[in-house]
């Protein structure tokens, strides 16, 4: 690896990626009844089973693996090349030379190094985050005609009134006009800066689910502080600096589901997706003497999520025991499947203990730490 320019080469990449680890990012699982000597990969559909005629076999160096029933060896470079559709990026279209640059550095948690590209046609610089742009609805806990308004957000996360209710002054409806005239409503979650929880910087936003299938929208606003601004809702009465456990989570929504679960008021901190460093140096620097509580997704970003942040706070001198992983128990992907009882038919193949009142582990990935949920559980 080139240290002055941040590069990484394809050596790098062949070095310290797993062909296992890219296709179980890729949404492909171990299939043990394959009865084959090498490790074999399938793809399962919504209900569980396996969709036929799409299987990888890794071969013996565990460094290759072929597309069943095609003998040709792909490593980790030509698998990205040559079947770049079964990678999912929320990004345009890319060169197969960078598809496996953005994938790599993905799994491995690296940043991009900045591009220079030349600019063709001038381009609008972005305005920073003004929440004044907005027309902003709270919830009054007292008045129901506006809790009503807040209702088709919630519902089908199976949040309750009552966690809706504890969390009221942490989210509201934000509206906006659009340049087409078209206004539209998103339930938002404030992010802010640790240091100063008064200003807001940002919105964590989601659209309320449409009526055919049930999606919906969900993202950051204009303009967002998305490299340091956290959603922070502390229901301790007690000051930030002052916190003694701090439950980190992917989405504002798995936050309250766990509350939900477990209604024990500590500091619940949403990154709005993929945590950035600046984001856990921040609050880390304010509560030092607090514990901890990765409480990200269980899948393979949520766990190199969690190992990225240990790394940090070991850095920064955080003690190994303040600092832990908080996945949901059970075959559960986040904490909001959790509450719904949503299985997830990937870590039941991966082979997750199906019982909420076990620890779980996971025998067929050892290099990834067992899960902790009783640590915080009351």
């Amino acid at each position: 690896m080139n240290t002055d320019t941040n590069e990484l080469s394809y050596d790098d990449y062949l070095s310290r990626i797993n062909i296992q680890e890219l296709l179980r990012d890729a949404g492909y699982v171990h299939y043990r009844r394959d009865g084959t000597r090498y490790p074999t990969y399938v793809r399962l559909d919504s209900e569980g089973r396996r969709i036929r005629g799409d299987k990888f076999i890794v071969t013996a160096n565990g460094k290759c693996c072929f597309h069943a029933p095609e003998q040709k060896r792909n490593n980790v470079e030509s698998i990205n090349k040559t079947i770049p559709q079964m990678i999912t990026l929320n990004s345009p279209p890319h060169t197969n030379d960078r598809l496996v640059n953005l994938v790599c550095r993905r799994i491995l948690n690296e940043p991009e190094p900045e591009r220079t590209a030349r600019i063709v046609d001038p381009v609008k610089e972005r305005k920073p985050f003004s929440i004044n742009s907005y027309s902003v609805t709270r919830m009054n806990t007292s008045d129901i005609a506006t809790r009503k308004a807040f209702y088709p957000y919630f519902k089908g996360r199976g949040i309750d009134l009552p966690t809706q209710l504890a969390f009221s002054s942490h989210f509201f409806l934000a509206s906006k006009k659009r340049e087409n005239g078209l206004t539209y409503t998103n339930l938002s979650f404030p992010l802010v800066l640790p240091s100063n929880t008064e200003r807001i910087v940002g919105l964590e936003e989601r659209g309320r689910p449409k009526m055919s299938d049930g999606s919906s929208y969900k993202g950051k606003a204009e303009g967002s502080n998305s490299s340091e601004g956290l959603w922070i809702a502390n229901l301790t009465g007690r000051p930030l600096d002052k916190a003694t456990e701090i439950v980190w989570f992917e989405s504002a929504y798995d936050a309250m589901a766990e509350y939900q679960l477990n209604p024990h008021p500590s500091v619940y901190v949403s990154t709005g997706g993929t945590p950035t460093e600046n984001q856990i140096r921040g609050m880390l620097a304010l509560t030092p003497d607090a514990r901890h509580y990765l409480g990200f997704d269980k899948d393979v970003a949520g766990r190199l999520f969690a190992k990225n942040f240990k790394f940090i706070a070991s850095k920064m001198g955080f003690r190994a025991e303040n600092v832990q992983s908080y996945h949901p128990p059970g075959c559960y992907k986040d904490w909001n499947d959790a509450l719904l009882g949503k299985l997830s038919p990937e870590l039941k193949a991966l082979g997750e203990i199906d019982h909420k009142s076990k620890e779980v582990t996971n025998t067929e990935q050892p290099d990834i730490e067992p899960q902790v949920g009783s640590c915080r559980l009351r």
